[in-house]
């Protein structure tokens, strides 16, 4: 019987080839539609930290999600690789240089403020309709929500995908981290307790 570690590189590879087949105009229409999504349907006050990510490869790009949430009066923050465990998030001015984080993905330098997130918006290979995610097998988001968590911070955790990653069933694991909400082209979808 294949691993856990196995089943997830195989789902993650089937979810991500799906991804990949989609139109790319298609791809920024969704895009634009869920930042509609996310203006309407997730609260934000003035400086609530939002955690985006700089889309890489066929993701979705969520910067008009993000930018939307900023004129809801929120503070943007991307993610910063420091190295092969360890991101933080550090604050998106507008204006301010961006760098090359690896990956194809960008992201402010060094100059930059490390924020702590209240939402964080999650970037997932693929998902389950339990709110369990496949990563890109880094482990970086784990990683970062539980030292988020080690400090007593709970930020509000929303995968982003599209409809075409989601599939039956992701194999758990006990560092697996639970999103409770998934942003899609069809809505924000929020997931009951882990079955």
């Amino acid at each position: 019987m294949p691993s856990s570690k196995d089943l997830k590189e195989e789902l993650r590879a089937q979810a991500l080839a799906r991804r990949d087949a989609l139109d790319p105009f298609w791809r920024i229409e969704a895009s634009l539609e869920m930042a509609e999504t996310a203006r309407d349907g997730i609260a934000v006050g003035p400086e609530t930290v939002v955690a985006g990510f700089w889309p890489m490869r066929s993701e979705v790009d969520v910067r008009p999600a993000m930018f939307a949430l900023r004129e809801k009066g929120a503070r943007l923050c991307l993610p910063a690789i420091l190295d092969r465990t360890t991101i933080v998030f550090r604050e998106l001015v507008r204006g301010a240089p961006l760098v090359d984080m690896g990956f194809g993905t960008h992201g402010p330098g060094e100059e930059a403020g490390v924020l702590d997130p209240a939402i964080m918006l999650v970037p997932l290979a693929a998902f389950d309709a339990r709110g369990h995610r496949i990563g890109y097998g880094g482990g970086y988001y784990d990683r970062a929500i539980a030292r988020l968590a080690a400090k007593g911070l709970a930020p509000r955790l929303i995968g982003i995908a599209f409809d075409c990653q989601e599939v039956e069933r992701v194999p758990e694991e006990g560092h697996d981290v639970v999103i409770p909400e998934v942003l899609t082209e069809s809505g924000l979808r929020r997931f009951a307790a882990s079955l």
